[in-house]
């Protein structure tokens, strides 16, 4: 574990270096865990949200692909009926 000096500016803001956010994937508006251990110490811990990120990786490969949400959703919507066909609907 090594220490590394960051400043409180206005407004309560912290500054990760650049170093521990590559390291650990960190992003803006990633959420964090502010545990107060007592005698001025304090344990951040971040929250990733998986369900963001994905998302996010989601809609990049909807661009990349040139696919519109529109398309998705009515792929998804044909996935669904066929999954139900498949196991729920009754001869």
């Amino acid at each position: 574990m090594s220490a590394v000096n960051i400043q409180l500016r206005r407004k309560g803001i912290l500054t990760l270096p650049v170093s521990l956010r590559r390291k650990y994937n960190l992003d803006e508006n990633d959420v964090f865990t502010l545990e107060d251990l007592g005698n001025g110490s304090f344990l951040l811990i971040p929250q990733v949200s998986n369900v963001a990120r994905l998302g996010d990786r989601v809609a990049e490969v909807m661009a990349e692909e040139d696919v519109a949400l529109e398309d998705m959703l009515e792929a998804l919507d044909e996935e669904r009926q066929d999954y139900y066909r498949e196991h729920y609907d009754r001869p």
